[in-house]
């Protein structure tokens, strides 16, 4: 691992030491500092001359804040010299403004997309994008990761002979399928109507869960009002237990306390994708690694080999 440095911004810098370690290489500091008009200043603590570059630095609230840093620290790098700047974006928050589907509106995440291009990201490191078209939305090389792997590994340990994987929505059933495969249980699927940013229907599920396991996985889960609507029809199915999995533990507001305060709900199962301050964290809550997935991507990209190998 010559010629690489690595740094990380505010946003998680636990995951991105986490990284270096699996790697065997040093996480570079970075200062960032704040003029008295508010405005940010970011400053690269270590050489990037022709060096290979990776910012770590997830999307998380206050997410305008976590942004403009990566767009100053791509600069910094740009202007260093840097010989190729890759963006680690373990979770792109502007990937759930995808389409236009109200007039007049914005598409935050092809115009993100383009502010850390033109900022100077030579690739972008990925996981689990909201919508796949959004990996369209960049006009440089995208990685696209998955945390299936970790997930389906937590759930190996348990008995599956009743089991079933749910998907909240339609939109998400291939991967729901693609991880139901890997656990060898059926799979189902609910119809999901968004009304708002908080507000959703579920007017029934596709496929057999009465009596039976439930595991539902999702993407992410920010307020959890889909998972708490799902749970309503799976009760009227008396299904026999409920597991949630995602990969973005969001869980904003009290969404934690909500979920696990059910009491069909036995486990919640994230990745540390985004950070979770340990006054969040519950009983049921359980925070798998996707730091060696993300260092061993980034050692391939460094070295020039296959990404989507991982995933063969």
């Amino acid at each position: 691992m010559r010629d690489i440095a690595v740094f990380s911004g505010t946003a998680h810098p636990e995951l991105a030491a986490e990284i270096c370690t699996h790697l065997g290489v040093p996480l570079y500091p970075v200062r960032v500092s704040r003029f008295a008009n508010d405005c940010l200043e970011v400053q690269l603590q270590a050489n990037c001359r022709e060096r290979d570059v990776f910012l770590i630095q997830p999307l998380v609230p206050p997410v305008q804040e976590t942004l403009v840093e990566l767009l100053l620290m791509i600069d910094a790098a740009r202007g260093a010299s840097a010989g190729r700047i890759t963006v680690v974006l373990p979770h792109y928050a502007y990937a759930r403004s995808d389409k236009k589907d109200a007039p007049r509106i914005s598409i935050g995440g092809r115009l993100v997309a383009d502010l850390l291009t033109s900022a100077g990201a030579d690739r972008v490191l990925t996981m689990t994008l909201h919508a796949p078209q959004v990996h369209g939305f960049f006009s440089v090389p995208v990685d696209h990761l998955h945390a299936l792997r970790e997930l389906a590994d937590h759930f190996r340990g348990q008995d599956l002979g009743n089991s079933v994987v749910v998907s909240p929505d339609l939109g998400y059933v291939k991967e729901a399928a693609a991880f139901a495969r890997r656990l060898g249980t059926p799979v189902a699927a609910g119809t999901k109507q968004r009304l708002g940013d908080d507000r959703v229907r579920i007017s029934a599920v596709i496929g057999e869960v009465r009596g039976r396991d439930v595991i539902v996985l999702d993407d992410e889960i920010v307020k959890g009002s889909t998972v708490v609507e799902l749970m309503g029809h799976l009760r009227e199915q008396d299904v026999r237990s409920i597991r949630l999995a995602c990969t973005h533990g969001l869980f904003s507001g009290d969404a934690l306390q909500r979920l696990s305060g059910q009491e069909e709900v036995l486990e919640i199962v994230c990745t540390d994708t985004v950070p979770i301050p340990p006054e969040k964290r519950v009983e049921k809550l359980k925070v798998l690694s996707v730091a060696p997935a993300l260092a061993e991507a980034v050692r391939r990209i460094h070295n020039g080999e296959s990404v989507s190998a991982l995933f063969s």
